[in-house]
């Protein structure tokens, strides 16, 4: 396994492919947020009917991008805790040497679903985008967009997370619902590894006519990293605008191809169990400048 200062290294003099991986292995979720960039329903519409490949399927792909030499992956949807072979998968990318995590919306980790993940998953991410239930309400971060979780909910969470051993991030996308929201005593007192800040982003075929009344300004978004500051004494706040997102991460949609965003859609490859790793990366574009400038390449491995 690369240190931090080696793999850094090597991405600005050799350029090779970004060593993290996005698998959004299932389709559906139990939250309906109107502003959600990776909804895949045109995946679902077009060439995957239920939402996701078969469990060998999805499995092959997670062994072929481990082969491939990603050194992490992210399992994400919809809501991944929803497949019912994702144990199954976390166990093949940690077998394989993979630094392995999740994003969840958190509605469904109990302590047994913590007990059992404990040897084979690494990272716990989870998706808070708000401490106010009708702010959660109004963007649909809520399950069937109707029961938003409870701000008591998300601290019990996250402290078993802890408490099992599990490294934790939280995720938020500011939109125009939550921009002014200040949450520094949240996340001072949760006090995950990483706080990622999302400012929303439109993608064609994934939000669009939903997204409208949730996208802010780049002034606005600016506000709300300004407001928590004080927090970069305690952790990591790392802020993603829309331009950063673009085109900065290698991303595996349901089907099991990659894709990216770099044109304000989603842009599709061949399927990776057909043509390879390689071959199906040379459809998408990715910039590593972009990755790194991100923080992209952090400590997520333990050693």
């Amino acid at each position: 396994m690369r240190t931090i200062d080696q793999s850094l290294t090597v991405l600005k003099t050799c350029n090779p492919k970004i060593p993290s991986v996005n698998y959004h292995l299932w389709q559906a979720c139990n939250m309906r947020c109107k502003f959600c960039f990776a909804t895949f329903q045109d995946v679902k519409q077009s060439v995957l009917p239920k939402g996701h490949l078969p469990q060998k399927e999805a499995l092959k792909v997670v062994q072929s991008l481990a082969d491939a030499g990603f050194e992490k992956i992210t399992f994400a949807g919809g809501e991944p805790t929803l497949c019912p072979w994702l144990f199954e998968l976390i166990q093949c990318a940690k077998s394989n040497g993979m630094t392995t995590m999740i994003v969840t919306n958190g509605s469904r980790i109990t302590d047994e679903w913590l007990i059992k993940y404990q040897k084979h998953l690494d990272w716990i991410t989870v998706s808070i985008d708000s401490l106010d239930t009708a702010t959660n309400l109004l963007s649909g971060r809520a399950l069937t967009g109707k029961k938003a979780l409870a701000k008591e909910h998300y601290i019990k969470t996250l402290q078993k997370i802890k408490q099992t051993g599990y490294r934790l991030k939280i995720n938020t996308v500011v939109s125009a619902t939550n921009w002014q929201e200040d949450m520094s005593d949240f996340i001072i007192e949760t006090a995950p590894e990483r706080w990622k800040l999302f400012q929303v982003l439109p993608v064609s075929g994934q939000n669009s006519g939903c997204v409208d009344d949730f996208l802010i300004t780049a002034q606005q978004f600016n506000q709300f990293i300004d407001r928590h500051a004080a927090i970069n004494q305690h952790l990591p706040v790392v802020p993603e605008n829309n331009d950063q997102m673009t085109a900065s991460y290698v991303m595996v949609d349901p089907a099991g191809r990659f894709f990216d965003n770099s044109i304000g859609q989603h842009s599709y490859s061949r399927a990776i169990l057909s043509v390879g790793v390689e071959e199906a990366l040379k459809d998408v574009h990715t910039d590593y400048d972009k990755f790194v400038d991100r923080d992209g390449l952090y400590k997520w491995s333990a050693n």
